[in-house]
């Protein structure tokens, strides 16, 4: 075979394994994470408007010890129910600290509207907290065998930017763990 019909079946195999569709495991999963560090983006622009540090270590006690509370009512573990929150808010953190850098740099935010954090923000995330928790709890019904390879292909697969995509990565860093 010549080297340039190798690299295009190459190629071809890749675009194949990479359209394959995801897991039902991770698709809700994937999607609410998603979503949440959508937020991400209001919370950073917040934090430039006001001269916040990224860094909140209060607010995420708080969010853990509220996920702690109510994973038992979704019949989780607390700790594993902490764990994934834990990867959750730093997963935002890394979306945070990677546009405040990139703004810094620029010298300026985005000039986009505004939403705020105690009134529109936090009760979009307090919604994701109950979304998310019943999301893990049907992923640990049909977690995959082979979790690691199958969650790698689910997030290689999804169609967002760079940053969403290692952000993901972050958010999902325990998900395959044994619980």
């Amino acid at each position: 075979m010549r080297p340039l019909s190798l690299v295009a079946a190459i190629l071809a195999l890749t675009g194949c394994a990479a359209s394959e569709p995801t897991h039902p495991a991770f698709e809700p999963l994937l999607a609410a994470m998603e979503h949440r560090l959508e937020l991400a983006q209001s919370v950073a622009l917040h934090k430039w408007d006001h001269g916040q540090p990224v860094q909140a270590s209060a607010r995420e006690q708080q969010v853990l010890a509220n996920v702690r509370a109510a994973a038992p009512a979704h019949g989780l573990p607390a700790e594993r129910a902490e764990a994934l929150f834990a990867d959750q808010i730093e997963a935002n953190k890394l979306v945070q600290y990677t546009l405040l850098f990139h703004w810094h740099r620029l010298g300026a935010a985005p000039d986009t509207p505004r939403s705020d954090l105690q009134q529109e923000i936090r009760p979009q995330l307090d919604e994701l907290q109950t979304l998310l928790l019943k999301h893990l709890a049907d992923f640990e019904r049909l977690k995959p065998q082979d979790c690691a390879a199958t969650l790698a292909a689910a997030v290689a697969s999804r169609p967002v930017d760079y940053l969403t995509q290692r952000a993901l990565i972050r958010a999902t860093g325990q998900l395959c763990d044994k619980s």
